[in-house]
């Protein structure tokens, strides 16, 4: 059945893609974006691909009045909240700006929904809740410890809206994602961050010919190989996860949390070298010191999204690589192409 659904940061990469599928679905679409992190082009294009339009507002969520008004006259059935500042290393240089957009934004959007009667929610949280876990792959029941701020105010939305959902009738599903690479496949929508602080997309443009080098922060890991480890999971296995728990939150009240991941976890060096198989280019890299924030290893558990949404991830390394190496080889430029 047809639904609207309202997407906060729903023009950036991972909502761009979300966006897509639920207008494929057959729902309709507002989507709230301030455009901060993200590009009003991803959603023409989204438009284009799915042959339908979306209702795009420039909103900041800060701007409580306008997101009430728009909420209180549009009414949508449930929301999908991924807007958010998402880079580990800023927010451990600039924490106060991470706390009060990340926390008075999902504020603000909480009060706007209170206001207009709308308790259905999907939130995108991130493994980094866990911090660095007592044992992987870790399940949903691990402790959250999260070793930055940016993965402090992931677990602290959550909490604001477990609370919620114990005081009042609220449905709310919690995404905890690992990490979010790939594309499209049709290369026209994808990840365009204006300097990369994920993995992949850098590895990409060293490939393009567009940085000099990788450089990967530590080999003295506790790792196989020495780098970091890390479940990468394709951004439309991810997107499929949200319409799933869309269908969950039909279930009635209450709070569920869910890993989206693979449950297989790849390693700097590893991601890399599937870089190089797909692009078939050489990619220089250099050695660098450990960031601050960073952990050895950190794989998810998905047997609870298996079990209980019916959804489990369909793509492997090589895949999500591919369709990256697609997106950057059509979008040098990203979305000023």
């Amino acid at each position: 059945m047809s639904k609207t659904i309202l997407v906060t940061g729903g023009a950036g990469y991972i909502g761009s893609h979300t966006c897509l599928l639920l207008l494929e679905a057959g729902h309709e679409v507002i989507v709230v974006d301030s455009l901060v992190n993200a590009s009003a082009e991803s959603l023409r294009r989204v438009e284009s691909i799915a042959g339908r339009s979306l209702d795009f507002h420039e909103l900041d969520l800060l701007d409580a009045a306008r997101l009430e008004q728009l909420l209180t006259s549009r009414r949508p059935d449930k929301i999908i909240h991924f807007a958010a500042l998402k880079a580990v290393g800023e927010s451990m240089s600039d924490p106060l700006r991470y706390y009060h957009n990340n926390l008075a934004g999902t504020l603000s959007l909480m009060r706007a929904m209170e206001a207009a009667k709308v308790h259905r929610v999907v939130f995108s949280s991130s493994a980094t809740v866990y911090g660095e876990p007592a044992r992987v792959p870790v399940g949903e029941d691990a402790d959250l410890r999260p070793t930055n701020p940016y993965g402090q105010t992931k677990a602290m939305i959550e909490r604001m809206l477990l609370d919620q959902a114990r005081a009042a009738p609220w449905g709310v599903v919690l995404l905890r994602y690992f990490n979010p690479v790939g594309a499209h496949p049709s290369g026209r929508i994808g990840e365009d961050p204006a300097y990369p602080n994920n993995l992949l997309p850098f590895v990409t443009q060293v490939a393009a010919g567009q940085r000099e080098k990788v450089v990967i922060f530590g080999n003295d890991y506790p790792t196989p190989d020495g780098t970091g480890v890390r479940d990468y999971i394709h951004v439309m296995d991810l997107a499929r996860a949200h319409l799933a728990a869309l269908r969950r939150l039909d279930d009635g009240p209450g709070a569920h949390a869910y890993n989206v991941g693979t449950g297989r976890g790849y390693s700097v060096q590893e991601v890399i070298e599937a870089a190089r198989r797909a692009s078939g280019r050489s990619i220089p890299t250099e050695v660098g010191p450990r960031r601050a924030g960073d952990i050895a290893e950190l794989t998810a558990d998905p047997g609870l999204a298996q079990a209980e949404l019916g959804w489990r991830a369909e793509h492997d390394l090589d895949d999500m690589v591919a369709s990256a190496w697609h997106w950057q080889s059509e979008n040098p430029k990203g979305y000023r192409s």
